[in-house]
């Protein structure tokens, strides 16, 4: 049985069974208390056993834990007291992702991996405008129109209010000013630079479960400390996005003697604020179900009561540190928080709650039989790894050496809803042209004719022939030169 040891006191130490890292976990606590030192000292603990992780980094300093810790006397003095043996500061390996493709490699889906539930509440989409960008995506997939990213979204919209009512009897009311709202809040999400997500190459799920040549979990870093800033509600759609995609193309694995990925998300409460009831139901579904397809998941907020209780209740590691209590609304959030840990009869889990120092926790596991374990009030390991961030210069090297150095830096812009559409209303307004030199040279000549039926048909036909042909060539072409996801 692989573990991943917590933490410990007086020499008892408390670890989690690495069967039970499918099981999910949240670690929460006041701001200072400790709470990225814990998601670090687990991610380590994951990585060793052969474990891929990912995780978002939201302050900008978990780089170091690509680097070896520092040797420090309160270090020393934690290891003794913990009663680590083999204790060893070094780091592991690691590949940083950045959204702005600044520091680390761009991470990129397209308009039509996204979805219209998750691009409406990245929209902040009312019902009815949530009901229309839901027909816009049917009439893209009814008229094989690629939605690749926010170029294409707009010349579909743009396409769609252009049609005078065409589309009605089949695709219901689609109101012009409900078109005119998402393309307003499309500009406002370009402004926070979601342009540099929605594209191609679109990431491959399968770059984020990695595994080095000695058999360590690769750990994924994703700098959010940009994102965070400009734009939270992306931050917080991407990070939905890639647990739904990991749902969607993982295979199930039933029972397993460790995870395959393990998923860390700071500032949890980002992901279900203002969220609709709709696509919480979602993420609840799939954090239940996505255990299967041997995936953890792993909440860091201040509070365990900023998670949906729905949630909260599957969640098998909880790593609680200090909360203070200033106004009687803080104290009964502890209390809330408190009744969450099965009961030990050697702790007052409330009053110890507010006493824990920094780098102290209280913590409970799920034991092999699946129920969890009594709180624990323990000293969080150190890490192996670096406490801060690396510096400019050593990230710079890591994104050079990386195995996927070139693979994403360069954006595809292929063949799309864009171009199809600019190429359609192009093709429109020259048939109308012609069609109007054709009257006036009607009248012109008194009424003749100049043009038989037969070679209308065949001057159309040749046209249509000529630009289908034409527009499957090119993109055979560059099918075969860039892939198809």
């Amino acid at each position: 049985m692989q573990e991943i040891l917590i933490g410990g006191h007086n020499r008892k130490q408390v670890l989690m069974n690495a069967a039970m890292g499918n099981r999910h976990g949240m670690i929460s606590g006041a701001t200072g208390t400790g709470k990225t030192v814990t998601l670090q000292i687990l991610a380590e603990g994951f990585a060793k056993i052969g474990v891929p992780v990912f995780l978002a980094d939201i302050k900008g300093d978990l780089s170091g834990i690509t680097a070896p810790g520092k040797p420090h006397a309160k270090i020393d003095e934690r290891v003794k007291e913990i009663g680590i043996k083999n204790y060893e500061q070094k780091g592991n390996p690691a590949i940083f992702w950045d959204i702005f493709g600044k520091t680390g490699h761009p991470v990129r889906a397209t308009i039509t991996d996204m979805g219209p539930l998750l691009l409406s509440n990245l929209l902040e989409l009312n019902d009815v405008q949530t009901g229309v960008l839901y027909s816009c995506f049917k009439i893209a997939d009814d008229n094989g129109l690629l939605l690749l990213d926010l170029k294409d979204l707009r010349a579909l919209l743009t396409w769609v209010g252009n049609q005078d009512g065409g589309l009605q009897a089949e695709y219901g009311n689609i109101a012009t000013t409900s078109l005119g709202s998402i393309q307003r809040q499309l500009l406002v999400l370009e402004e926070q630079g979601a342009e540099h997500f929605f594209g191609e190459p679109a990431i491959q799920l399968e770059d984020f479960c990695k595994t080095d040549f000695s058999g360590n979990g690769v750990i994924s870093i994703l700098d959010a400390t940009d994102l965070v800033n400009k734009s939270p509600r992306l931050y917080a759609t991407f990070l939905l996005w890639l647990l739904s995609e990991l749902f969607e193309n993982m295979p199930e694995v039933g029972d397993a003697d460790r995870p395959k990925l393990v998923l860390f998300f700071d500032e949890a409460h980002l992901l279900f604020e203002q969220a609709p009831k709709a696509l919480v139901d979602k993420i609840e579904q799939i954090v239940r179900l996505i255990r299967s397809k041997g995936v953890g998941v792993y909440f860091i907020s201040q509070s365990p009561l900023d998670i949906p209780d729905r949630i909260l209740g599957q969640l098998g590691l909880k790593v609680q540190h200090a909360l203070r209590a200033y106004t009687p609304k803080d104290q009964q959030v502890i209390k809330s928080v408190a009744e969450t840990f099965r009961a030990n009869r050697k702790i007052n889990t409330e009053e110890a709650i507010q006493e824990l120092k920094t780098g102290e926790a209280l913590v409970s596991v799920l034991l092999e039989d699946g129920s969890p374990s009594q709180v624990e009030r323990i000293l969080i390991r150190p890490p192996s790894s670096q406490i801060g961030s690396i510096t400019e210069e050593q990230r710079a090297d890591l994104l050079r050496r990386s195995p996927f150095h070139g693979r994403y830096e360069e954006e595809i812009d292929r063949d799309s809803a864009y171009e199809m559409l600019k190429e359609k209303t192009e093709q429109q307004r020259q048939d109308e042209q012609e069609e109007k030199q054709a009257k006036q040279e009607k009248k012109a000549s008194g009424g003749r004719q100049r043009q038989t039926v037969s070679e209308a048909f065949l001057k159309n036909a040749a046209r249509s022939i000529g630009t289908t042909v034409g527009r499957q060539i090119v993109r055979g072409i560059m099918g075969s030169l860039l892939g198809r996801r």
